[in-house]
């Protein structure tokens, strides 16, 4: 027996299978697309990587603001929001603008419209692959969604509601029960890069956790579980 090429063949054998490991997650996320929806497709503008303010200022400036204005929002300022939450930053292997724990972008964005130019009302789905919203109910759900949320006004009184919905199995399957914390990790750095792009835009918004997550799950027409609601309007 050749104990040399054993030897060898154990070295190789550990060697991809640690490579499976740790480099599983992205190789298969890269390939995998937004759910998708068949309602009428809005392509976005595209976003400006280039703003008015910095991001050390950006950063000073940021509070929590819960009374709007009763102002539209612009096409382009959402398009700007939804990039900043995930939209894609690296074409080739499709990165977005938020981390994520081996590439496996447990999220999708949902928007409930209410007051925004050009934009009907409505649920629309985000799809940072294109960087296009698709309509998935017609109509002004804010006040639904705002019941849900423990009957927070400023729910209902934002010109949009931007809605981080997980997928826990796309993380998990990877990373097991510590996978759960991975998730909840990325939806603060969703969350940041939220409140950082409103206060550059000079929007307001605030993070709102308390809702019932069924109702808020049955008024998306979604399967996954919401985890944030972020009103967004003029201050």
């Amino acid at each position: 027996m050749d104990y040399r090429k054993i030897s060898y063949l154990v070295i190789i054998i550990v060697f991809v299978s640690l490579f499976l490991v740790l480099f599983k997650p992205y190789l298969y996320s890269f390939r995998r697309e937004s759910i998708k929806y068949d309602g009428e497709e809005i392509m976005l503008p595209e976003p400006r990587l280039k703003g008015d303010m910095s991001v050390e200022e950006a950063i000073a400036k940021r509070r929590s603001i819960r009374y709007y204005k009763d102002k539209p929002l612009t096409l382009e300022q959402l398009s700007q929001l939804l990039w900043a939450a995930q939209g894609i930053t690296e074409e080739r292997r499709k990165f977005r603008a938020a981390p994520s724990a081996g590439a496996t972008y447990p999220f999708e964005i949902y928007v409930v419209v209410g007051n925004v130019e050009s934009l009907k009302p409505g649920i629309y789905h985000y799809d940072p692959f294109k960087h296009s919203l698709t309509l998935i109910k017609e109509g002004d759900y804010r006040k639904q969604l705002q019941a849900a949320a423990l009957n927070q006004q400023w729910v209902g009184k934002a010109a949009v509601d931007i809605v981080l919905v997980a997928f826990y199995e796309r993380t998990t399957k990877y990373y097991g029960e510590r996978g759960y914390r991975y998730v909840y990790m990325e939806a603060g750095h969703i969350g940041q890069n939220i409140y950082l792009q409103a206060t550059a835009l000079g929007l307001g918004t605030v993070a709102v956790g308390a809702f019932y997550d069924e109702d808020v799950a049955k008024i998306l027409g979604t399967d996954g579980d919401p985890i944030y609601i972020f009103p967004v309007g003029v201050p």
